[in-house]
């Protein structure tokens, strides 16, 4: 089959095989495809869809980049049952097999320095929100008698609402040092906006832990007792994800699908440009 070469991750090679009917971007089943002791996980493309001007255009429509995502996730998940990946971006594009073995090249170091760093590691992502208290600080809990007690109940409810976020904000500190002792690495990511993650309430904390295959369990337990100590606070945990956070690149699929900007890597007789 000819085409572009769309590169999911790099890896160490692997023997075991991935799911029979697992198919990637653009419905072509990946492949591997070593070099130098390493292996970049690779499929082709149509140079119709992911050369450079028909790419950036594409990414400008919210359903092929939630489709092709979608499908670089599965690889990504794919691969994280059988291997460590090392995932790169969504629209990673090389013009042939030899531009991908100059890319590999060029970061060789890079690649093995990382691959050993998170080999036998998985990331798992733990928000936590307070449930809208906008809403019940707006919202006077009986008809006021008159505009005194209308003042009344709104400085109560906003001393409420302000108690509330104090409490989350304690909650989420707490919880962050009490999971960071199962982990080997963490980051706080921004709060999540709302607006594009679609989840309600404010998000007060979304950390990535870095998490050693054999202490997920008490990982995962450890999160799971903490979801019904505090009303009013959600508490959620994804994963276990390639460690994206930790790999030094973005573009997990659901990152693509709130918007996250990409980027593609081209070649033209394997010079990346």
């Amino acid at each position: 089959m000819t085409g572009l070469r769309y590169v999911y991750a790099v890896c160490h090679p692997f023997s075991t095989p991935l799911q029979a009917q697992l198919t990637g971007v653009a419905g072509d089943p990946p492949r591997l495809l070593t070099h130098h002791g390493l292996a970049a996980v690779v499929s082709h493309v149509p140079e119709a869809d992911f050369a450079e001007e028909p790419l950036h255009a594409h990414l400008e429509d919210l359903d092929w980049l939630t489709a092709t995502a979608r499908a670089h996730q599965g690889v990504i998940d794919a691969l994280t049952t059988v291997t460590t990946p090392l995932p790169l971006r969504l629209g990673t594009v090389f013009r042939d097999d030899s531009g991908v073995r100059t890319m590999i090249e060029a970061r060789e170091e890079d690649f093995r320095r990382t691959l050993d760093r998170l080999e036998g590691r998985v990331e798992w992502g733990v928000k936590i929100y307070v449930e809208a208290p906008q809403q019940a600080a707006e919202r006077p809990a009986e008809k006021p008698a008159s505009g005194r007690d209308y003042l009344r109940q709104r400085r109560l409810q906003t001393r409420s609402a302000e108690d509330l976020w104090q409490k989350a904000e304690t909650f989420a500190t707490r919880l962050h040092e009490s999971l960071s002792e199962y982990a080997e690495d963490s980051r706080l990511h921004p709060p999540q906006n709302p607006a594009l993650s679609g989840s309600s309430g404010r998000n007060v904390l979304n950390a990535a832990y870095l998490v050693p295959r054999e202490r997920s369990e008490e990982f995962v337990e450890r999160v799971d007792r903490t979801k019904d100590e505090a009303p009013g606070i959600r508490v959620e945990l994804t994963g276990p994800w390639a460690a994206y956070s930790f790999a030094g690149e973005t573009a997990r699929g659901d990152e693509a699908e709130q918007g996250v900007t990409t980027r593609s890597e081209r070649t033209t007789q394997g010079e990346p440009r």
